[in-house]
């Protein structure tokens, strides 16, 4: 996945993509479009299901999407080991770096904090046995094993999980916010759709969240985000020489660099020619060369369009 994140990143970027041969992945030189209005392409991010990918993604210069941390000694100790990595060992996989950590967190709050709960608690609980399911010790035979199903016979015995901070009322999902927020972990995802949630609860909470709890973060966010952007410059800069030494910066192209490809009927029509079945057909040799010499024509038709400016 590197070696893919690394060029779909020069693609959105380049223009035109230079072109690569590699060990997963393989291209020629084209010019990859729509580029996207983001410059110089999306914020890119990964997620993380251990902390080892997160400082993976420091190294990287990209975003760790984290699962709930436990407690905010935790988060606070991987938070400070992302930045640090940032500072002292990125060498940044794309065009831009995207310093942030987002923790997913669960998420129902209702001014009820039992409300909150009959609403949301099941569903977030499922969601991580879902989890659990795929990653670590589910059986799963596609199309037959029924993932709700074997929840349901587990539920009432299923050991708590840790990370339902984001369940209550607004004050205490304010409270679970502003601790991580303290720890310095950047933006928070909220897990509403598992399980049998339903959408109108989904859209009441965050009626509650936008109302209720939100205003007191985007009050500051902006001045937080410039502060760390200020802060971490110089180190992005010194990420990219480190990339630059290393000689892992894709080159753009010169013009005369740029191959230039002919139609691809003409290749067509060539590779044609050199099948020897085609010959024991009558006339296939014949079409061949009139097809041949029509394409010939078509391109010094071109070629002398491109030479008086008539095509770009």
């Amino acid at each position: 996945w590197l070696e893919t994140v690394e060029q779909v990143a020069n693609m959105l970027a380049m223009n035109p993509y230079p072109g690569y041969e590699g060990q997963y992945f393989s291209m020629p030189t084209r010019n990859v479009v729509p580029k996207p209005v983001q410059k110089p392409h999306p914020p890119l991010w990964v997620a993380c299901s251990n902390r080892d990918t997160i400082h993976l993604a420091a190294k990287l210069g990209i975003g760790a999407l984290t699962f709930a941390f436990i407690d905010p000694a935790e988060a606070e100790h991987w938070v400070n080991d992302y930045y640090e990595t940032i500072k002292t060992e990125c060498v940044p996989i794309g065009h831009s770096v995207n310093a942030n950590i987002a923790m997913v967190s669960s998420f129902s709050v209702h001014p009820d904090a039992a409300e909150a709960e009959a609403r949301g608690g099941d569903g977030f609980r499922f969601f991580q046995y879902a989890l659990g399911h795929h990653y670590a010790a589910g059986m799963h035979k596609p199309g037959r094993t029924n993932i709700w199903k074997a929840w349901e016979h587990v539920r009432d015995t299923w050991p708590p999980q840790g990370g339902e901070g984001g369940i209550g009322t607004p004050d205490e999902l304010g409270e679970h916010l502003r601790i991580f927020s303290d720890c310095g972990v950047d933006q928070s995802v909220f897990i509403q759709q598992a399980g049998n949630n339903r959408h109108e609860h989904i859209c009441e909470s965050l009626e509650i969240f936008a109302r209720d709890v939100m205003p007191e973060f985007k009050e500051f966010e902006a001045e937080r985000e410039a502060k760390k952007q200020e802060e971490l410059a110089p180190y992005i800069e010194e990420a990219f020489k480190r990339k630059a030494e290393r000689n892992e910066m894709m080159a753009e192209l010169s013009d005369d660099d740029i191959p230039t490809y002919g139609p691809y009927g003409f290749d067509v029509v060539a590779s044609e020619t050199q099948s020897e079945s085609d010959f024991h057909h009558q006339g296939a040799e014949e079409r061949a060369r009139e097809q041949m010499e029509r394409f010939e024509q078509m391109k010094k038709t071109a070629n002398l369009a491109v030479e008086l400016g008539a095509t770009d």
